[in-house]
């Protein structure tokens, strides 16, 4: 069998394996909340496959021969044929658990997709493995970079492209045809190998060196290990900030792929002095962004962010690289490095969130890449310890980046709180203070403030924050002709927080909230006062309001809401899924025909005006703009709100049209459930 043909094999395996990641995720990214844990899920469940197509190669290429392996291996690809298309169903899926959909996530995954998953994470070990029996006097390495290469296009080409282009059902169809090209070439090796070659003995283990020892096998392990960990907690760190969109998702892997590529091409991609001096300069960098709360613009903490996981990357599969075997042993190597990328996975997705108050992962990983790096150019790069090694050594470098590491983990960890809760959805915590007007209480999900109530009995009525006087919501509540006329109100809210909008409930309201976070429930119910306070009668949905919407719709339950308020922000991140044109007929199902929809909209990065002028045009609506200034006397920070609505009434009322600027919509972005791009709302 001739080289470009397991070129060509690898290659395509490689791009579909890596295609389908992000494919997939995004496919299942609403129905489980658009939070970051659900690709944190995906990403551990992908990792933990790639283990298992690699215990496989690993497992036939030591135990059969080359004639039963490659029977073996045409039989699985025929068979992993019957698996597609790749086409998950919501009705199956969606509403089964929210308290941790993570079990459900996975098998989901495994059902839709597991068998091709793993052939095709097989298939760059097993064909270096077969490549390296042909031609014993060639570098099968070399393959495993190509492998990488069809694996970072594959990612890079996810967002600008295929996203964009094409939806998401028509995605997963296009790929279940090019996974059956792949079958066709990956077979035609498999045929070679075992009708061809079949007779021809395997070398002797000897003429390829003596195997690895338990202590190589261990530090394969660890730096595979914290590579991967780094991988998960630097895609955490940056989309819990923004939104979970694949762009932020591709551009950690891809740098992590990409290390892979240059580690494994050539040894001259990594020189450990260098490397060692970039990874003590862009830990402290990562430090100041943690430290600063994400002050920084957006592009600046993307970019720290990236360079210090690339950094990190370079380090530990450089060291890999240097240390890989001989070719007979290649199987076992990648089979280490794939338990290790489980492994780092598994701390990042299941054990972080159950053993830490908060996002201690990241840091954590940081000191694990330089510690690694410090002990083993110590051990194999003859650095020393001592000052004699010179100022700008890389010990001493590395020790103040752990310094850097070790002092924002101690702030972190001795942040003070009144309740911390972790969960699925992020990390919420109930914090004192106190102002000008008083001591008060604050929910903070992430790095978002998400509702504050004073303490004092004469002020823990008033709404504060974003949801104040001057504040879009007020005037929703106070303006809306039903209030204005006495009637009580029907309303909706997407997003409970503290419950800070019953403060607007008066008797006869009825407030229906919908929350996926069991968390926010509890604390809202307990260490805040609003729900109980107001005269309102409150209702609260657990679930992702948009699948519970939907149900309830299906059942012939339409909400009748007056107003329908849409604040589910988590940490500053957008779930992007309850902002489509196709959420927006959704509300518009939900309100009554002179209901009014209204959208908080405060955002450090984003601009979403456009998109829901966009959301206002598709459902026959006007659209209002309005901008409130601080009121520190109050309690109140400055928010911008958008209010959709039919209503004559409301849009002629003369506060309303001093308060508000009806949007044109010459700017306006119609995003849907196959699309929205998350680059078209930057700031």
């Amino acid at each position: 069998m001739p080289a470009p043909a397991y070129a060509f094999a690898v290659f395509l395996g490689a791009f579909l394996l890596f295609q389908v990641q992000p494919l997939l995720g995004r496919y299942i990214l609403p129905w489980f909340g658009g939070g970051p844990s659900v690709w944190t899920s995906c990403l551990l469940f992908f990792q933990a496959l790639l283990l298992a197509g690699y215990a496989y190669a690993h497992g036939v290429a030591s135990r059969l021969t080359p004639k039963w392996q490659g029977r073996l291996h045409m039989g699985l690809l025929l068979v992993s044929l019957f698996a597609l298309p790749i086409d998950p169903d919501a009705e199956v899926w969606t509403g089964q658990s929210y308290d941790n959909p993570t079990g459900t996530i996975m098998l989901l995954l495994l059902v839709t997709a597991g068998l091709p998953y793993v052939i095709l994470s097989a298939t760059s070990p097993l064909l270096q493995r077969w490549f390296h029996w042909r031609h014993p006097d060639r570098s099968a390495y070399r393959l495993y970079a190509l492998s990488n290469a069809g694996s970072l296009l594959a990612l890079l080409s996810y967002p600008f492209v295929v996203e964009p282009l094409a939806p998401v059902r028509l995605q997963a169809e296009m790929w279940s045809w090019a996974y059956a090209a792949f079958v066709l070439a990956c077979g035609w090796c498999a045929w070679g190998v075992s009708r061809r070659v079949a007779a021809r003995p395997e070398p002797e283990a000897e003429e390829d060196g003596p195997p690895p020892t338990a202590s190589e096998l261990g530090w394969w392990l660890a730096l595979s290990a914290c590579g991967s960990a780094l991988l998960m907690a630097t895609t955490n760190q940056m989309s819990q900030e923004v939104a979970v969109v694949p762009f932020l998702w591709v551009l950690p892997l891809s740098l992590y792929l990409l290390s892979f590529i240059l580690c494994f091409e050539s040894d001259r991609w990594y020189r450990r002095r260098p490397w060692a001096f970039v990874l003590a300069l862009t830990v402290p960098m990562a430090c100041v962004m943690l430290a600063t709360g994400g002050v920084a613009p957006l592009g600046v903490q993307i970019a720290v962010f990236s360079a210090t996981l690339f950094a990190g990357c370079m380090a530990c599969h450089g060291e890999l690289a240097l240390a890989r075997p001989h070719g007979r042993h290649a199987t076992m190597f990648y089979l280490i490095l794939a338990l290790g990328g489980a492994v780092g996975g598994l701390f990042v997705a299941v054990l972080a969130p159950r053993m830490f108050p908060a996002y201690w992962e990241y840091p954590l990983s940081l000191a694990a890449a330089c510690l690694l790096t410090l002990y083993l150019g110590v051990r194999r790069g003859g650095w020393s310890l001592s000052p004699a090694g010179g100022a700008f050594a890389p010990p001493p470098a590395l020790l103040l980046a752990l310094f850097a590491v070790g002092y924002t983990f101690s702030v972190q960890a001795a942040a003070p709180h009144l309740a911390v809760s972790r969960n699925f959805y992020g990390v919420l915590q109930v914090t004192s203070a106190e102002d000008a007007n008083g001591p008060l209480r604050k929910l903070t999900h992430g790095r978002t403030e998400h509702g504050a109530q004073y303490l004092d009995a004469r002020r823990r009525f008033l709404p504060t924050m974003y949801f104040g006087a001057g504040t879009g919501a007020e005037l929703a509540f106070q303006q809306h002709p039903a209030r204005k006329a006495g009637k009580p109100l029907r309303v909706g809210v997407v997003g409970l927080g503290a419950g800070t909008l019953a403060a607007y409930g008066r008797s006869g309201d009825v407030f229906r909230f919908y929350e996926i976070n069991p968390a926010v429930i509890e604390f809202a119910r307990t260490q805040f006062s609003y729900l109980s306070d107001s005269p309102a009668k409150s209702e609260i949905v657990p679930g992702d309001a948009r699948v519970r919407m939907e149900e309830e719709l299906e059942a012939g339950h339409p909400g009748r809401f007056d107003i329908l308020v849409v604040d589910a922000f988590s940490s500053g991140a957008i779930p992007l899924h309850l902002l489509t044109g196709e959420a927006g007929e959704i509300y518009a199902q939900h309100l009554k025909e002179n209901g009014l929809l209204v959208f908080h909209i405060t955002n450090r990065f984003l601009d979403l005006t456009p998109v829901l002028t966009g959301m206002a045009q598709r459902l026959g609506m006007t659209a209002l703009r309005v901008e409130s200034t601080p009121k520190p006397e109050l309690g109140v920070s400055a928010a911008t709100w958008m209010i959709l609505t039919r209503n004559q009434e409301f849009l002629r009322d003369p506060v309303v049209l001093a308060c508000a600027e009806v949007e044109s919509g010459a700017d306006s972005l119609d995003w849907t459930d196959n699309f929205a791009g998350l680059w078209q709302a930057l700031r």
